[in-house]
């Protein structure tokens, strides 16, 4: 490869001879979420035998014609909405001309100059910056089967069970600069998809997918040759396969040499990318319109229709959370990142401070949750047991610390937080005349350490803690705290 890039700095990869710009776009395949398939009506479903899902149609029988899935339709029009994007109230299905085992047509029915969906964006935050991504269209198109290699030495197996499932290709423009803002786009689409529910969006059914198109410059230049990463099926190896072809091209450069336009793989194994073949122009397709299929012509009634019926997305959903609910930019950003989290969080945040609400969902249930690999529908605390606690917390029965000992016992064992609290008697003292007292006793043991803290009034916290500990974790913290300072006279 030559000399080898060095780190990125600011969005910029240094190599040998100075600065790179990392040029990114992405096509990312999404499979629309829908029961049949874009042109027929064999099902869609996931993990069937071998060609068991396949009519005559998907087979490429003679004589048999597509019809359009209205749903297919309906589901890109909300991703476009979704996208802040241009719905094309005509367009138009074109045959893209190639012969591979897995495609019995011999072409894939998709749409190109015409797409169903124009121009939009996608707003992302990067290291606390937001950037608006350009989206370039999104259009419809049948999916490929899979061809298997691993079975027989000898022989491919060809499964067709995928072949004319509905797929939205969003292709991005090129306007992101590093592996982590690409990484960070594809997240985000994921979630807009998700929150629209027109795809799952499960990378590992390899229902979302990406080609990465990447080139590097040097910072001003007139764009260089890009190089597109075909099927990469992972966010984190969307990032690494970014930064190893990035550097690929950086050595070729800077070693005097030119770039080549074609189509490689990601090998993660190994961390390099390999030429699979010379990247085709769309001329080698041989694109013309499908004859079996009329233009795509729809009213703008319909258009608006499905608009209005979206759900909150992401992003309002964050500017919600922050304005109304007083969080932060970034606690918002992670309740907003999965919908069945954000409806937990609101669940548990009804009628209740949206703060104390967030910091327990994000940092005991969302860190437990972690550390046993489980997800939010598979959590032991329902969001009105983790609301029964902060409101126990809230109405001052309970400490933070015997908040968290209840949290325990509710993950483990269930059960009503009010009633678990009153029978194992883990209620907070709030009896003055208690607290003062083991006050009183805790500063008679300590004599030393009250003279220095009334000459160093920081110190009081020791005391704080030793009258907590006394109690069992039960005292009222607060009201420790206020007595103590007056005991101490500081």
């Amino acid at each position: 490869m030559g000399k080898a890039a060095k780190e990125k700095t600011n969005n910029l990869m240094r190599g040998a001879d100075g600065d790179w710009e990392v040029i990114v776009g992405l096509e990312v395949h999404a499979q629309v979420a829908s029961k049949s398939k874009l042109f027929s009506g064999s099902s869609t479903g996931f993990g069937a035998e071998p060609n068991s899902h396949v009519s005559l149609v998907d087979a490429a029988m003679p004589g048999m014609l597509p019809v359009i899935n209205e749903e297919c339709v309906a589901q890109a029009i909300r991703t476009g909405h979704g996208l802040n994007a241009k719905i094309n109230p005509y367009s138009v299905f074109d045959r893209k001309n190639y012969f591979y085992p897995d495609l019995p047509q011999g072409y894939q029915i998709s749409q190109f100059k015409q797409p169903i969906v124009g121009e939009g964006t996608v707003t992302i935050d990067v290291d606390g910056e937001t950037r608006e991504i350009g989206v370039e269209r999104l259009h419809l198109e049948q999916d490929a089967g899979k061809s298997i290699h691993d079975q027989h030495p000898d022989y491919s197996y060809v499964d067709l069970n995928r072949s004319g499932v509905a797929l939205m290709e969003i292709v991005s423009k090129p306007d992101l600069r590093s592996s982590k803002e690409a990484q960070v786009y594809v997240a985000k689409m994921r979630t807009i998809l998700r929150y629209l529910g027109t795809s799952d969006g499960d990378m590992d059914k390899g229902n979302l997918r990406a080609d990465v198109n990447v080139s590097v410059r040097k910072p001003g230049a007139e764009l260089g040759t890009r190089c597109e990463i075909k099927n990469v099926n992972s966010i984190r190896f969307i990032g690494q396969a970014i930064d190893v072809e990035a550097r690929r091209q950086i050595g070729i450069l800077e070693d005097g040499g030119q770039i080549t336009q074609e189509t490689r793989l990601f090998d993660p194994a190994k961390g390099e990318t390999r030429s699979m073949r010379s990247k085709e122009e769309a001329h080698d397709y041989r694109y013309f319109p499908d004859p079996d299929l009329l233009p795509l012509e729809i009213s703008e009634d319909y258009i608006a229709s499905l608009k209005q019926g979206l759900p909150e997305l992401p992003d309002e959903k964050q500017a919600r959370f922050v304005n109304e609910l007083g969080l932060s930019a970034y606690d918002a950003s992670v309740l907003i990142a999965e919908r069945e989290n954000a409806n937990y969080f609101e669940a548990v945040a009804k009628g209740r401070d949206g703060k104390t609400a967030a910091n327990w969902v994000i940092n005991e249930l969302f860190g437990r949750l972690n550390k046993e690999g489980l997800d939010i529908s598979a959590s032991p605390v329902s969001a009105d047991q983790l609301g029964g606690i902060v409101d126990l917390i809230s109405e001052g029965t309970i400490s933070g610390k015997i908040a968290k000992d209840l949290f325990e016992i509710v993950w483990t064992e269930g059960g009503d937080p009010a009633e678990i609290v009153e029978a194992r008697g883990m209620k907070q003292v709030t009896d003055t005349g208690a607290i003062e007292k083991t006050v009183e006793d805790v500063l008679a043991a300590n004599p030393e350490k009250a003279e220095q803290a009334r000459a160093k009034p920081n110190l009081a916290g020791w005391f704080v803690g030793q009258v907590m500990k006394a109690s069992g974790g039960k005292a009222n913290p607060k009201v420790v705290n206020d007595i103590v300072k007056k005991k101490l006279g500081v």
